[in-house]
């Protein structure tokens, strides 16, 4: 009888030894509760809480949970549960023993992903992977395009994300922690009991931190890590905000990865990172640790290889082929990826909010900040219209699908843009703006089969009705605004 998709992860070589490994380490490091762990459609992090004496089981069987925890179990706005209602199956968790790892702030807890798989007893491809998970879909997508191509998509991710105060009763205050001075040290010191208790938790959590800063807004900061494959970085952004709301509790703050909470300045953005590279080898990097607090997978970086986006020609600002290739497949589908890098309402605060290098418009030039996607530095290339609200699983499986697209057409893209945008325009240039709302960026998503593509099946369904709901929410909702503008009005 042939195995399911389930059944094949469970029996996947070399995974009954990561089991034992984890076991050794629940062993040494005292562990007695872990963290089961899958990402939602939205980014959030849910899952179950099991003892560690259930490891080998629960390493084999998994956990059970509702189907509709993909989609956070949140109810629409006609009260009907987003993607599955109750009479729907429960999904199976396998856990990832290579994502082990001991969380810094409490010892006695481990923390584990997990892939999900439709419940065995399901009429229908019993076993087989749940489309909405998106961290499962990555992988697979992730895997296929090294099999098609040869190639390895590296991603590294600058997160912004603001410190706000609490009022005496616990409320937000509507403040940031800091001065709107952008790169000043003295508000980066002010900070530094926050950020070097994150820097802990993340070195001991396997994120090999390299620089920070202060940003331009209040507390708002910006703290980056070693750039990886880009599920490995995926894992470590969901780390990274699991820590920084840690640290919020522990400091009595709050972690804030809205992107904009305060109009007149910056707004958080997400800037990624990429470029895609033949060949390499894995090692482990020990961040100063003479015992690992977790499996080296955690601990594990890809090193050295060939990147295919370094220029190909003397001209070097101009990426290589596959490079320009990979840039005619993203500038293609921009429209639909801002669905997925401005996920929220609110992203398109920061678009409108041009003031602040805003990546608006749907152009591509060398270190230029007024395009939506520029060359950083010769090899990679930066992904702006990002904000670090978004899932960056669902971004990662749809870029790839753009770079496919790009390499197996043999894309070229336009032109790029050195001067800047506003002024290219004055002088006649027609540039398209990226969709300025939630609703038009998705309709366009909805246009975009190959972006699609990267939502497979109950993906997208999800996907659709979560954030269509969360449109049409804010479409009948009276705001303040609506209350300033026209609560005194006579008509």
């Amino acid at each position: 009888m042939k195995m399911t998709d389930l059944e094949k992860h469970v029996n996947q070589p070399g995974r009954a030894k990561l089991v034992k490994d984890v076991r050794a380490k629940i062993k040494e490091l005292g562990i007695t509760y872990i963290y089961f762990q899958f990402i939602s459609v939205t980014g959030r992090v849910v899952g179950k809480g099991i003892p560690a004496d259930h490891w080998e089981r629960t390493a084999e069987k998994g956990f059970q949970l509702v189907y509709g925890s993909t989609a956070n179990l949140f109810l629409d706005r006609h009260n009907n549960y987003i993607g599955y209602g109750p009479e729907a199956m429960e999904l199976v968790g396998i856990p990832d023993p290579e994502t082990f790892v001991q969380l810094p702030w409490d010892k006695r807890v481990g923390r584990v992903f997990c892939t999900c798989f439709r419940n065995r007893e399901e009429r229908v491809n019993p076993g087989g992977h749940l489309t909405s998970d998106c961290r499962g879909n990555l992988r697979i997508f992730m895997d296929e395009f090294k099999k098609k191509h040869g190639l390895e998509l590296r991603v590294g991710t600058e997160p912004e994300m603001m410190w706000l105060t609490k009022n005496e009763d616990g409320t937000p205050s509507g403040k940031g922690f800091s001065k709107p001075f952008c790169y000043h040290i003295d508000q980066f010191e002010s900070l530094r009991p926050v950020f070097m208790q994150v820097i802990e938790y993340a070195n001991a959590m396997g994120l090999d931190m390299i620089q920070g800063d202060h940003e331009d807004a209040p507390g708002q900061l910006e703290l980056n890590w070693t750039y990886d494959n880009v599920l490995r970085n995926a894992d470590r952004l969901s780390t990274y905000r699991q820590i920084c709301a840690q640290v919020a509790r522990e400091h009595n703050l709050i972690a804030c990865f809205m992107t904009k909470p305060f109009m007149g300045v910056s707004a958080s953005g997400c800037h990624t990172n990429m470029s895609l590279w033949k060949g390499g080898k894995v090692k482990v990097n020990k961040l100063g640790h003479k015992s690992l607090p977790g499996v080296d997978g955690v601990f594990s970086y890809v090193e050295g290889g060939t990147n295919t986006f370094m220029p190909d020609t003397k001209d070097m600002q101009m990426p290589g082929k596959i490079g320009l290739q990979s840039i005619a497949g993203i500038m293609e589908h921009l429209p639909a990826l801002t669905a997925l890098g401005s996920s929220t309402v609110n992203s398109y605060r920061r678009l409108w909010d041009q003031g602040f290098w805003a990546p608006v418009y749907a152009d591509w030039g060398y270190q230029n900040r007024t395009c939506g996607l520029r060359v950083s530095a010769p090899g990679r290339f930066e992904y702006r219209s990002v904000d670090s609200m978004h899932n960056p699983y669902l971004l990662g499986a749809a870029l790839l699908k753009a770079c496919d697209e790009g390499i197996s057409k043999k894309m070229k893209p336009a032109a790029p843009e050195s001067r800047n945008i506003y002024e290219a325009q004055k002088a006649g240039k027609d540039v398209k703006k990226l969709p300025l709302s939630l609703g038009e960026a998705l309709d366009r998503l909805a246009e975009d089969e190959v972006i699609k593509s990267a939502m497979p099946d109950e993906m997208y369904k999800v996907f659709h009705w979560y954030k269509n709901d969360e449109w049409e929410r804010f479409l009948g909702a009276t705001t303040q605004w609506d209350l300033d503008t026209y609560l005194d009005c006579l008509p």
